[in-house]
Parts: structure tokens; C-alpha cells; sequence
């Protein structure tokens, strides 16, 4: 348990311009940045961009040693900027938190005030952190898809990276709205765990590629969440429906591809790109009352896996590796 001067946390340190260690260390409240909110970490997440971040990636973390973790739900223990109340409960991801700035993988933060939201009332802060980052960008692309007009009676949606946090809690989220999802997946072992959270088909991820070199493809889906990006990002949007849309959140396979345009002039889809990383405050607040009402899962305990920081380092090997599957929720304070 943390003291009022130290706390646990990972920390990766650059031996070699090649290598990098990831350890659980005892750090001193001094570490942190100076910045105006002080939040005790109660639960923190694991996603594929801490994953790089802790594998030395300096896209993502240009310097080392680092503490990684986008995600954080806790407790403030004090605000200079009169924001929150010592006691409030709050949830914080994206902007820089985990990438530069010390992450939510440590027993506490030091962040500007305006990152942080209130946690909705509805929400504890396991649940919070069971979205976190993957879920509340599930959220957000299906609100994209919303926004232009998707529905239910469109006919079903393809999700990529059926397996990961994001796709995973996509397809609980468009069954718990009344949407029919095929899932894609890599993982073919995985494939009654995709039903049960909310599937009505699997797929193997390669059946997207089918398509090959052709322009367009048979209008197969009305509307798609892609995590993969690359080639499936490119044959997802060849194979929808006249008027249909894709929300592109990832780049787990590649972040390019090469796409002609026929299917935007001859059937009229759309290519929605999704941040959650610098969205305005506001937008973040909305979206996390979404989670906490009409997207509250009632089985978010069958999304994710409860894991102490001390397991941290092996879990996000699995990421590098391919082996994710669902949500990672770590309790800070076990």
C-alpha cells in the first residue's frame, strides 16, 4: 500500500538502444510532475499503446525510464487548481498521460486538472477502468456510426480484432443496442467466447482479404468497426453496403493501406476516423455518461480479467505477442 511520500509502480527503463526492462519499483511522490491534480490510482487498464510504450517504442515514449499506463480511476488526494474535492472519485484517459507524462500503472498520478472527469455516479471505478480506453473508443466509434445514420435494421456489423479490448466490447455494446455483429478473428479457438459476449457470427479474420486485388467486393456489411487497419481496413470498406460506414480506431495490423475509390463514388461509403486521445473534455464527459447509461454492460466482469501490478510486465507481452484477449482491469491497490 502506498504512504504518503511513495508508491508501487512499473517502471521501464532503456538498458540498450534495443532492450528495455519493465519492473516494480518503489518511486517517491517527488517523481511526479508538478502539476496541479494529485489522484490516489484505485484500477488502471492494459492497452496495446501501453504495450509499445513499455517495449521502448519512442513513437509513443520518447523518454525512459518511464511508467506507462493511458488509463487511471482513483481518488484525489489534492487539486491546486480548486477543480475537484479531495475524496472525489475520477477517471482519466488520453490526452498524455502514459506516453510522456507518468501513467495510471503506479499507485499515483500528478496530471493538469482539465484531464480528469468526474466519474459517473452509476460507475465504480473497476467498471470505469473495464472501458478504459478500448471501451470508451468501442463507444465512440459506434457513435460515429450512429451519427451517420446506422441502425439495427441496416443489417449487421463487422468488427475486426474481435479479441482485443476494443472489438470485444464493441460487439457486447452493438448486441446490448440490438445490432447483429459478425466478429473477425485471428483466434479461432476464441470463437464460442465471441458468442457469448454478444456475436451472432465468427469469422476468421482472412476471410475479410478474400476480396484480393479486386476494386469492390460483394456489399456484404452495413457498417464495420475496423482495429486492424491495414489490408482488412482497405477490403472492409469494399465490402459494404451501399451507404454504409467504417469507424477506424487502430493499427494493430498496419497503419497503411491502399484503397481505390470506387467504393465511395459507387456506393457511397464513408470512412469515419476515431480519436480518444485529444477529443474535447466535454465530448469525453458525454461519452463516459453513455457507458454509465444506455451503453452499461450488465456483464462486464465476462470483458475483462482482474490482474495485480506485479503481473503487468507478462500482460503486456501478450499484447506484443497476439495473445490478448478482452480487457485487462489491474487493481492498484491488491
Amino acid at each position: 500500500m502506498p504512504n504518503n511520500t511513495t508508491f508501487k509502480a512499473l517502471l521501464v527503463e532503456e538498458l540498450t538502444n534495443k532492450e528495455f526492462s519493465k519492473s516494480i519499483v518503489s518511486r517517491n511522490i517527488s517523481d511526479l510532475p508538478d502539476n496541479d491534480l494529485l489522484i490516489e490510482v484505485h484500477f488502471s487498464s492494459l492497452n496495446f499503446k501501453d504495450a509499445m510504450s513499455a517495449s521502448g517504442n519512442k513513437a509513443i515514449t520518447q523518454n525512459y525510464p518511464h511508467t506507462p499506463g493511458i488509463d487511471a480511476a482513483g481518488v484525489v488526494i489534492s487539486d491546486k487548481s480548486g477543480t475537484f474535492s479531495c475524496g472525489e472519485q475520477v477517471v482519466v484517459f488520453g490526452y498524455d498521460l502514459g506516453m510522456n507524462t507518468p501513467g495510471g500503472l503506479a499507485q499515483r498520478i500528478s496530471i493538469p486538472a482539465d484531464w480528469a472527469v468526474k466519474c459517473p455516479e452509476t460507475l465504480t471505478l473497476k467498471e470505469a477502468m473495464t472501458y478504459g480506453t478500448g471501451g470508451l473508443t468501442a463507444a465512440l466509434c459506434i457513435e460515429k456510426l450512429e451519427k451517420m445514420g446506422a441502425t439495427p435494421a441496416d443489417g449487421p456489423v463487422a468488427v475486426t480484432g474481435a479479441t482485443g479490448g476494443v472489438g470485444s466490447v464493441s460487439i457486447a455494446l452493438l448486441k446490448q443496442l440490438g445490432y447483429s455483429v459478425v466478429a473477425f478473428s485471428g483466434k479461432p479457438e476464441q470463437s464460442q467466447h465471441l458468442i457469448d459476449i454478444g456475436a451472432d457470427e465468427v469469422l476468421h479474420r482472412d476471410d475479410i482479404n478474400k476480396v484480393n486485388d479486386k476494386p469492390v467486393g460483394r456489399p456484404l456489411w452495413a457498417n464495420a468497426i475496423d482495429t486492424l487497419g491495414g489490408d482488412y481496413l482497405a477490403n472492409v470498406v469494399k465490402q459494404l453496403k451501399p451507404g454504409g460506414a467504417v469507424s477506424a480506431c487502430g493499427l494493430a495490423s498496419s497503419p497503411f493501406f491502399s484503397l481505390n475509390v470506387l467504393p465511395f463514388i459507387t456506393r457511397g461509403v464513408s470512412l469515419l476516423g476515431v480519436d480518444s486521445v485529444y477529443i474535447p473534455l466535454k465530448d469525453k464527459q458525454h461519452i463516459w455518461q453513455r457507458v454509465a447509461t444506455d451503453m452499461k454492460l450488465p456483464n462486464l466482469d465476462e470483458l475483462s480479467e482482474e490482474i495485480t501490478l506485479e503481473q503487468t510486465p507478462e500482460y503486456l507481452d501478450r499484447f506484443i505477442n497476439g495473445k490478448v484477449v478482452g480487457r485487462y482491469v489491474v487493481n492498484l491497490q491488491a
